[in-house]
């Protein structure tokens, strides 16, 4: 997770570094050289602000082909001497991906270079799964001597390539290399070293093991946290609480959830915030919002009221909600997931504050924005239009999208035109669900994305509808 640096939404490098429709309809109008140049910067420099979850690759690759792109500044990114002592999978992973796409829409250039990465280039691993799926048996042959010299032939070489093999997102190229009559006894061997370690880890699971009782889970979770504070064992410990706490022990858990060191003190307010305890709602309040508190716990405490499904959960949410801090944010956010049409106007105040206070890119948006659709809020289109256009998250962007069809009659002949081009194969999908064929191009997107094999078949189920036998206009 990073902070990219992101162009305004007027222009072009800020429309596709977002990944909007809008962003490929303007790049096809521009000076094509212009266009060439925005399209390279967000391949070359990944926009996303978490690349593992958002989506660019087959956007930015149907552009490539829309403007015929040669690939010359992708292999000089590729096989800069910083590859060489920069071996973060966020610096390559999305022009890889570019040329899967591409390879697999008939790029024989593309298909050329990812081999040549692959044997060469640091992340390597990277570029073998997307062969894996488009490449033939010949061409993934042909790599194993140069994937397989990564790893020496030592004891320390081997436990690297096991821990590879056992790890491969695509087995396929080492399922192949399993057969080769040189390569194959040490890929076997590999796979079967890998497979005797996930074994023994499952007969002899290493973890810690608290002692069966409310105090000792407690004191556990305070001891490994202080040990390893990252571990979350807090978490684990309410878990097990779940297993072993009954109606004797519960002075004990309030007294922790009130005044326990950090861990065990959200160890303990989980589990009543689970249990639905009377008490619990008074303690994370307190453990929220007094001064002393620390982020731990305060942060236990948001979670846990997050997670409860209750009725009194609700009728607290609708009290602290007016509240400008994290308090009043979790209690919007219940209510925007589960409250009724009376907690409109609650929602709607939480929206515009956070949209003013945090901007279009805040992480408490999305739930929000949801809600805003769940309970048709109308008055909320122009705060959702506006997080839509300025948002650099496509996801954020497609939950925008799919709460202006509900609240936005302008939607279908409006957003939902360009969202046919986004990014994102759910935002495409509701498009193709909503846009106003009355737009020609709207016809011919959706019938160029029935015809895509690149597609997904959601989409494609969606556009279906809209383009079947029986639809009007078609």
């Amino acid at each position: 997770m990073f902070d990219p640096d992101i162009a305004p939404s007027g222009t072009l490098l800020g429309l596709l570094q977002r990944g909007r429709g809008d962003g490929t309809l303007h790049a096809l109008a521009a000076p094509r050289a212009e266009a060439l140049a925005a399209l390279h910067h967000c391949v070359l420099r990944d926009p996303r602000r978490d690349w593992q979850v958002e989506n660019r690759s087959l956007y930015y690759a149907r552009l490539c082909l829309d403007l015929d792109a040669g690939l010359d500044e992708i292999e000089q990114h590729l096989f800069h001497p910083d590859d060489l002592i920069n071996d973060d999978e966020a610096r390559t992973g999305l022009a890889l991906s570019v040329l899967g796409h591409l390879a697999a829409y008939g790029r024989a250039d593309a298909l050329r270079l990812l081999r040549r990465y692959a044997a060469a280039g640091s992340n390597w691993e990277w570029a073998l799964d997307e062969l894996a799926l488009r490449d033939d048996d010949t061409g993934l042959r042909g790599l194993a001597p140069a994937i397989l010299a990564h790893f020496p032939e030592t004891p320390d070489g081997d436990a690297a390539l096991a821990t590879v093999v056992r790890g491969a997102y695509e087995p396929r190229p080492w399922r192949l290399w399993a057969d080769h009559p040189r390569h194959g006894p040490r890929v076997r061997a590999a796979a079967e070293r890998g497979a005797f370690d996930r074994w023994q880890r499952q007969l002899r699971p290493s973890g810690p093991r608290p002692g069966w009782s409310v105090r000792d889970i407690l004191a556990w979770a305070q001891r490994e946290h202080e040990l390893k504070p990252d571990a979350r064992r807090p978490d684990a410990a309410a878990r097990c609480l779940a297993a072993v706490a009954g109606p004797e022990d519960r002075p004990e858990l309030l007294t922790a959830a009130a005044s326990a060191p950090g861990a065990a003190r959200a160890a303990a307010l989980r589990h009543l915030a689970e249990t639905g305890d009377p008490e619990v709602l008074d303690l994370i309040e307190t453990a929220v919002t007094e001064p002393d508190a620390s982020e731990l716990v305060s942060q236990a405490a948001l979670s846990a009221f997050e997670r409860m499904r209750g009725i009194a959960a609700l009728d607290r949410a609708r009290v602290w909600a007016h509240r400008p801090d994290a308090l009043g944010a979790a209690a919007a956010a219940m209510l925007a997931c589960r409250g009724g049409q009376y907690d409109s106007q609650l929602v709607l105040a939480a929206l515009r504050r956070t949209g003013r206070a945090e901007g279009p890119d805040a992480q408490t948006l999305w739930t929000l924005v949801d809600g805003a659709g769940r309970l048709t809020i109308s008055c909320a289109a122009p705060v959702l239009r506006h997080i839509y256009r300025e948002t650099a998250s496509s996801h954020l962007r497609g939950r925008a999208a799919r709460a202006l069809a509900a609240t936005d009659p302008s939607f279908g002949a409006g957003f939902a035109v360009e969202c046919l081009w986004d990014c994102e194969e759910s935002t495409r999908e509701l498009a193709a669900r909503h846009a106003a064929t009355a737009d020609a191009r709207v016809v011919e997107q959706l019938r160029r994305l029935a015809a895509d094999p690149a597609e997904e078949a959601e989409v494609q189920t969606a556009v279906r509808s809209r383009i079947g036998p029986e639809a009007p206009g078609f």
